[in-house]
């Protein structure tokens, strides 16, 4: 049986992405997709956790994890079911889970998916491959981001250097320049703090094609003050989240000063597009862009991004074969199935780890 299904939802929480892949077959197929809305409530749930991250309730934590689990069990029984795929046709489950805290930086580093694997198992009846990051991060590495492996297999090119740029809640770049390992980093915030800006003054929970932010006009001062963050100077491997680019974050560097809410949108925007384009920039001057994640839905941040890439090109990752909206799932269901296969799926060079590892637990139905 070649069919493994991957399964993800991103720092923004707002859908479950899936993806049931065939690797019987040459390069693998993907059979079918889907995104699963995040419920409302318990995307508040986690977001009051992640909030109040000193005083939160083990009870709350406890079942959050079950739900979460639920979640994405349903998730794939819908999949399968909309596709006609039985369960006994799937090897496995890749499931990344809902990260609730990432904090590589402290003296004992941790990084925390939630999504309970054994739930997952118990409701779909398929062997599943979880906890991904955490292997990582007790190899010395950033357990972040993970995907640059992935991308070096299917996106790698002899004719042209590429940056493939993942915009979801935070953004991350990964670097294949020929005739050199992989290469990759988070660069910053991705829609994290579009999201939770035009949540707080429009009441809604994203900017669709970055239409509100077109209304605004960027603040330089502001963007030069957003570029001086100490994370942007730091050298890689790094990786951040909602940990430091959060509302709290965004307050301070606002200060008292009295700004239009669009005209915020609108910097915010520039500097998610600025820090990607300073990374690429720097480490693959004369490469392609191709974006994929949620921000590959934004027109206003791509054309902002190949202002500020030019003349190098930029598109999405449509342009390579695969839909931008589930390259994360694909690749989940890829590590699922190098996990058991015995492979690994990790790179130093990526994360800064010593050296590559077999990543995810196995969580067997029989």
């Amino acid at each position: 049986m070649g069919l493994y299904l991957g399964l993800i939802s991103g720092t923004s929480m707002d859908a479950i992405d899936a993806a049931l892949v065939d690797f019987e077959v040459t390069p693998p197929s993907v059979v079918a997709t889907s995104a699963t809305a995040f419920d409302p409530a318990l995307k508040s749930r986690i977001t009051s956790i992640m909030e109040s991250a000193e005083r939160v309730s083990l009870d709350e934590i406890g079942q959050i994890d079950v739900a979460v689990a639920q979640a994405f069990a349903q998730a794939a029984i819908r999949l399968m079911r909309d596709s006609g795929v039985g369960a006994g046709r799937v090897t496995a489950i890749g499931s990344h889970g809902q990260t609730l805290w990432h904090r590589p930086d402290l003296p004992l580093p941790f990084t925390w998916q939630i999504g309970d694997p054994n739930t997952l198992v118990e409701m779909t009846g398929i062997t599943v491959v979880g906890d991904f990051r955490r292997r990582d991060v007790a190899a010395g590495g950033q357990g972040a981001p993970l995907l640059p492996v992935f991308h070096d297999q299917v996106f790698r090119s002899a004719d042209e250097d590429r940056v493939i740029v993942n915009v979801g809640g935070m953004a991350n770049v990964t670097i294949l320049c020929r005739g050199a390992p992989v290469f990759g980093f988070d660069t910053g915030p991705g829609n994290r703090l579009l999201d939770a800006w035009i949540a707080r003054h429009r009441d809604v929970n994203f900017d669709a094609g970055g239409a509100w932010a077109g209304t605004g006009r960027s603040d330089a001062d502001l963007l030069r003050q957003l570029m001086n963050e100490p994370y942007l100077a730091l050298p890689p491997p790094k990786s951040t989240g909602r940990e430091l680019f959060n509302m709290q974050w965004l307050q301070k560097e606002l200060g008292p000063q009295a700004r239009r809410p669009e005209d915020v949108q609108a910097t915010l925007l520039e500097y998610t597009a600025a820090t990607i384009a300073a990374a690429a920039r720097r480490y693959a001057p004369h490469a392609a862009l191709y974006v994929c994640g949620g921000g590959a839905h934004n027109a206003l941040l791509l054309a902002t991004l190949a202002r500020l890439a030019a003349p190098n090109r930029v598109a999405t990752t449509a342009a390579l074969g695969l839909d931008p909206d589930y390259v994360e799932a694909i690749a989940f269901a890829w590590f699922a199935h190098r996990t058991l296969a015995g492979l690994p799926s990790s790179a130093g060079s990526v994360t800064g780890a010593r050296g590559a590892r077999i990543l995810g637990g196995v969580y067997r139905h029989a």
